[in-house]
């Protein structure tokens, strides 16, 4: 790799870590003869072949980022509309600056960029790719996080906690929800490590239109039955890939929902699904005459760029040597991961379905991990609807027993492992 140009580009949104794969990869390819370079902005610098947005990177430069958050280079999430016609600029960009080496640092979208610039370079540019975000959903061998999720969900467990001690203090509940797009690893990884009162996840619903009200009596059923174990409080925290699942036009009756400008997918952080669920679950406790102050609350902006806890700080600097010592051996074309104590690479192709798309990671909910989430939920389950737990029940929503089990006992079909 002597004298050969080295690109590192940042894709996607933030997650801790960046800089220290930044860092590595810098460090290890400055002390093998290579010239490093900083792509500032994304692959959109390189969409718009703006050259000026390309810096030197040295050691002195990087040698303490490893321990911060954010990324020295920015990110962006942006691809043009017309992404194939502009792709021809990004490979002449990366031409013209003699970058003949590529460490690309994302999610599935960057990745995605990693193995398209691969095939379309033909030999001339190698590449390899880091995996980056806090939604952990990339699928790497032996269920190793991506990098950025173990901060996201420390950072995440303190301020839950924190809100859970509120919730009691005030005799309220907060619904919560979070990042992970169409994956729970986050919400789940949080809630059962904090001990939240409940964790709900996309793929605990198979249905693929979700009735938001069903959510409703299942976040209702929770609170009746912490009522009946005389609790006035409680925190649920909640994916924001739920929202995904909705019947659009019933969302769109609760809320206004915006699509995002580049892909024309739901926008899913935008979208209030606490409050819109507060609302409902508010409506039902009324109509059975009980008040219970909720409130709602996103998080997920605080995590993504907070700086890294050991783990990731070891995780990516990892990974930022493999990147390099990946393309000293004349690689291309892989992901770099961490496993069984292991610097390795998986092929792009291996990352990838029948279509073309990344593979996505979902939580996997026959697994004895969720059962173990699951079973330290406080929920509405079938033993509750029997007995003199359904008789406690019933007198607290102020129904007839087998009214009670007529209106909420559907919702058990959603929730089993």
């Amino acid at each position: 790799m002597d004298k050969e140009t080295v690109g590192i580009i940042v894709g996607g949104g933030p997650a801790p870590g960046i800089n220290g794969v930044i860092s590595a990869a810098t460090i290890e390819a400055i002390n093998h003869g290579a010239k490093v370079v900083g792509i500032v902005g994304g692959f959109k610098t390189l969409f718009e072949g703006n050259k000026n947005a390309v810096i030197p990177l040295t050691i002195d430069e990087v040698s303490r980022i490893h321990t911060t958050g954010g990324s020295i280079l920015r990110t962006s999430r942006d691809r043009p509309d017309d992404a194939k016609a502009k792709f021809k600029t990004l490979l002449s960009t990366l031409k013209e600056l003699g970058i003949k080496n590529l460490i690309t640092i994302g999610g599935d979208g960057s990745l995605y960029m990693a193995n398209w610039i691969e095939k379309e370079a033909r030999g001339s540019v190698n590449i390899v790719h880091t995996p980056k975000t806090i939604d952990n959903d990339i699928p790497i061998p032996g269920g190793f996080s991506t990098f950025g999720y173990q901060t996201a969900r420390h950072v995440g467990v303190k301020l839950v906690s924190n809100i859970m001690e509120d919730a009691r203090t005030m005799g309220r509940w907060y619904f919560i929800s979070t990042m992970g797009r169409n994956a729970g690893h986050l919400a789940l990884g949080i809630g059962k490590a904090a001990g939240a009162t409940m964790s709900l996840i996309p793929e605990e619903f198979p249905e693929e239109k979700l009735s938001i009200r069903k959510v409703a009596d299942i976040l209702t059923g929770s609170i009746l039955k912490r009522l009946s174990m005389e609790k006035d409080h409680g925190v649920v925290i909640m994916a924001e890939g739920i929202a995904e699942k909705f019947d659009i036009e019933e969302l769109n009756k609760c809320e206004n929902i915006e699509k995002d400008e580049t892909s024309g997918r739901i926008r899913l952080s935008d979208i209030q699904l606490g409050r819109v669920l507060r609302l409902l679950v508010r409506d039902n406790l009324r109509s059975m005459g009980i008040s219970a102050p909720i409130v709602s609350m996103n998080i997920g902006y605080e995590l993504r760029a907070a700086n890294p806890i050991p783990y990731d700080i070891e995780y990516t600097k990892n990974l930022g040597y493999g990147a390099v010592r990946y393309l000293l051996k004349g690689g291309s074309g892989a992901m770099i991961v961490v496993f069984e104590g292991r610097i390795r690479s998986v092929p792009f192709v291996d990352m990838l379905d029948s279509k073309g798309r990344v593979k996505v990671r979902k939580v996997d909910i026959s697994s004895e991990v969720y059962e173990v989430a699951r079973q330290y939920m406080i929920r509405l389950e079938e033993e509750d609807f029997e007995g003199n737990r359904l008789k406690q029940l019933a007198r607290i929503s102020k129904m007839d027993p087998e009214a009670f089990k007529g209106r909420f006992s559907y919702i058990l079909s959603s929730s089993r492992y």
